[in-house]
């Protein structure tokens, strides 16, 4: 599961700049799980596919913060693996820290897909289909 960021940072930096600066402790790569309890100072932190964060997650992880630090969280509404019931960490910090100063939300489109081409076409596909409330399986 965290093979994506590798790969994210070797077509970035290349394989040998990466593993240097993975030894160096200049990048850190650690899952969710283990940031309990830690405090982040003069960190840039990248919580990725944030969509799947429980909202007991997202808090604990937002609040490592520590002095001169900046956190970037990522996901996709649309592509959360968590069960029906339970809302995820990021919808939930949409809608409670939407007017905290110091927090900024941007969010992209289809057209901002920086994939194949085919990709943008199917997210609009699924934004069509969600626009008019059709479900999986039914007619229009």
């Amino acid at each position: 599961y965290l093979r994506p960021l590798y790969d994210a940072l070797y077509e970035m930096m290349g394989v040998e700049k990466v593993v240097k600066l993975l030894e160096k402790n200049v990048i850190e790569i650690a899952p969710l799980a283990y940031m309990r309890g830690r405090t982040l100072n003069d960190a840039f932190v990248i919580l990725d596919e944030a969509q799947n964060t429980t909202i007991e997650q997202m808090k604990m992880f937002l609040t490592r913060l520590g002095y001169g630090s900046t956190a970037v969280v990522t996901g996709d509404l649309t592509q959360t693996d968590l069960p029906k019931h339970v809302k995820s960490g990021l919808r939930d910090a949409i809608d409670v820290l939407r007017d905290v100063e110091g927090v900024t939300f941007t969010f992209f489109e289809a057209r901002d897909v920086v994939r194949h081409p085919l990709v943008a076409r199917i997210v609009n596909a699924y934004d069509r289909r969600d626009l008019h409330q059709i479900q999986p399986g039914a007619t229009p």
